[in-house]
C-alpha cells in the first residue's frame, strides 16, 4: 500500500499531535519534519519525543534553510554540514529513515543572467563529494541516509536530474546516500519524469511530491498515474510526501491528497 506522508507545516493544528490526528484522519500515514538552521530540530527534540511517544510518526525531515552543502562560502558549506549532521542524528533517535537536502537551491542559475558562475563544474563536484562523504558516513552511523535532492535548472546549476545525482553517489560508494526524488523538478529537468524513476530504481531512498505547477498533487498536468506505476514497478517501499504550495483552501487541499494519490494506483 501507498505510504503517503505531508509536511507539517501543510498541516492545520497548533501542535504535532494535533496535525498527526489531522493527518490520520485525512489518510496520511507520516509527518515530514522541517530542518531549519541554527540546530532548530535539535532544539526542538523534549517537542519531538513528546510527539513520538505519542504514536506521532515522523520518518523524514527535509532541510528548510538559506544555504547548503553547495554554498560557495565555505562557512556556509560547513555550517550547512552541521546542520545536516544534527537533522541525521534527530530523525535517527525519532526511529526515521532520512534527511533531504538538495546541493543548493536559489544561489545560482546558468539559465539566468550572468550565466557562468564564479566556481567551476570540477570544483562544484569537488565541493558536493566532500559533503556528501562527510554526511554519508554519520548517516551510516547513526543508522540512516542522506537524500539528494536534484532540483531544477533555474533553482540549482548543480544537480538537475536523476543522472546527476546518481554519478556523485557512485563516487561516494555508501550506501547511505540515496536520491531524493521530487516530482515537480522532475517534471522539468527529466524528459520521461516515470522512466527515469525506473532508470534509476537502485538510487532512489525518497520522493516527494507535488504537481506540475508546484501545486498539490491534482491541480496540475503530471501524470501521476505513469509516476505511481513506475515506483510499483521498481517496487519502491519508502514513503511520499507532500511537499506543495496549495490551491484552493488550504485544509481541503492538504485532505484531497491521499484519496487521489491512491486512486491511481
Amino acid at each position: 500500500m501507498l505510504s503517503i506522508t505531508c509536511q507539517e507545516q501543510l498541516l492545520a493544528g497548533d501542535s504535532l499531535e494535533a496535525k498527526w490526528e489531522r493527518a490520520i484522519a485525512v489518510g496520511y500515514d507520516g509527518i515530514e519534519l522541517r530542518g531549519r538552521g541554527d540546530l532548530a530540530l535539535e532544539r526542538r527534540l523534549p517537542e519531538l519525543r513528546r510527539a513520538a511517544a505519542a504514536g506521532v510518526v515522523m520518518r523524514t525531515v527535509c532541510v528548510d534553510m538559506p544555504h547548503f552543502i553547495g554554498a560557495f562560502d565555505p562557512e556556509l558549506r560547513a555550517d550547512a554540514v552541521t546542520q545536516l549532521r544534527s537533522q541525521l542524528s534527530v530523525i535517527a533517535e525519532l526511529g526515521g529513515i532520512g534527511a533531504m537536502t538538495p546541493a543548493s537551491y536559489g544561489m545560482f542559475s546558468r539559465r539566468l543572467p550572468p550565466f557562468e558562475p564564479p566556481r567551476g563544474e570540477a570544483e562544484d563536484r569537488e565541493v558536493l563529494l566532500a559533503g556528501l562523504t562527510e554526511l554519508g558516513e554519520h548517516a551510516a552511523r547513526e543508522g540512516v541516509t542522506l537524500f539528494l535532492e536534484p532540483l531544477n535548472r533555474y533553482e540549482d546549476h548543480m544537480v538537475n536530474r536523476l543522472e546527476q545525482a546518481a554519478s556523485l553517489i557512485d563516487e561516494v560508494g555508501l550506501a547511505s546516500v540515496r536520491i531524493g526524488a521530487d516530482t515537480y523538478h522532475m517534471n522539468i529537468e527529466e524528459d520521461r519524469p516515470a522512466a527515469a524513476l525506473v532508470e534509476f530504481a537502485g538510487y532512489v531512498g525518497h520522493v516527494q511530491v507535488s504537481d506540475s505547477n508546484r501545486l498539490q498533487p491534482g491541480a496540475g498536468h503530471l501524470d501521476w498515474r505513469a509516476v505511481l506505476d513506475a515506483l510499483e514497478t521498481i517496487g519502491y517501499t519508502g514513503d511520499v510526501a507532500l511537499e506543495s504550495r496549495l490551491r484552493g483552501d488550504p485544509v481541503e487541499a492538504v485532505a484531497s491528497v491521499p484519496a487521489f494519490l491512491r486512486a491511481m494506483t
